[in-house]
């Protein structure tokens, strides 16, 4: 059995992998708490990641998948937007991500697959969008560069969701007509589901995806690439 790390994992995207996950492989998850995860065969490791360090001496001598699951939706106009917000999503996308990296380098076995997260606003450019795509667009740039330097040892991919349906997106979502506005401005007209986007990471930290790397893939309901409206 593989050794999987996921930090973050209790709930949306993270919890919706660690359920899959646990079917075939170890799974470690790093995250604040572990709601959600009691009925899970997981390892849960208290941690924040815009405070603390990772304890990877509470990981396996090697692991063969790690994904990042934290994330921010801050969107307002960028004459609304603080430093400090912006500084903030940063912190949490971005740097703390790297901070991750830096700590588990050592024990990423070989052929081992990196799984980040992005957003569809980094390739489609979208008002209100500003501070979550920069911080979302350098984690883009950052996985191709590591793609480069560690091939073929490890595989980095990022997924590019649009709007999906988890507690970080509630506020977009908190009624009905909401809903179906946000459904609407889609091809396939809904939102996204947790399951939507785990499928896919689940796919990049497997055996079937093995010839890809340094790869942005959009699981966004076809609104980066079709303009049906």
């Amino acid at each position: 059995m593989k050794n999987i790390l996921l930090i973050g994992g209790s709930h949306g995207i993270g919890l919706s992998m660690a359920k899959q996950l646990t079917q075939e492989h170890n799974v470690f998850i790093a995250s604040r708490t572990n709601e959600g995860l009691a009925s899970l065969s997981v390892t849960h490791i208290p941690f924040d990641v815009t405070t603390d360090e990772l304890d990877t001496t509470s990981l396996p001598e090697e692991i063969h998948g790690f994904a990042y699951c934290p994330g921010s939706i801050n969107l307002k106009p960028f004459k609304m937007m603080s430093l400090e917000t912006i500084q903030e999503d940063m912190q949490l996308n971005f740097f703390s991500l790297v901070k991750v990296v830096k700590a588990i380098m050592p024990k990423m076995a070989e052929g081992a697959s990196m799984v980040f997260f992005s957003t569809v606003a980094v390739g489609t450019g979208m008002p209100f969008h500003t501070s979550v795509a920069a911080a979302k667009g350098a984690i883009e740039g950052f996985a191709k560069s590591m793609a480069a330097e560690y091939a073929p040892k490890i595989r980095v991919n990022v997924v590019a969701p649009s709007l999906v349906d988890t507690p970080l997106a509630k506020r977009l979502l908190s009624n009905d007509r909401k809903r179906e506005m946000m459904s609407q401005r889609h091809p396939l007209k809904r939102v996204g589901e947790p399951e939507d986007i785990a499928n896919i990471a689940v796919f990049l930290l497997g055996e079937k995806s093995t010839w890809m790397t340094g790869q942005i893939v959009g699981v966004d309901g076809g609104i980066s690439t079709l303009n049906v409206n």
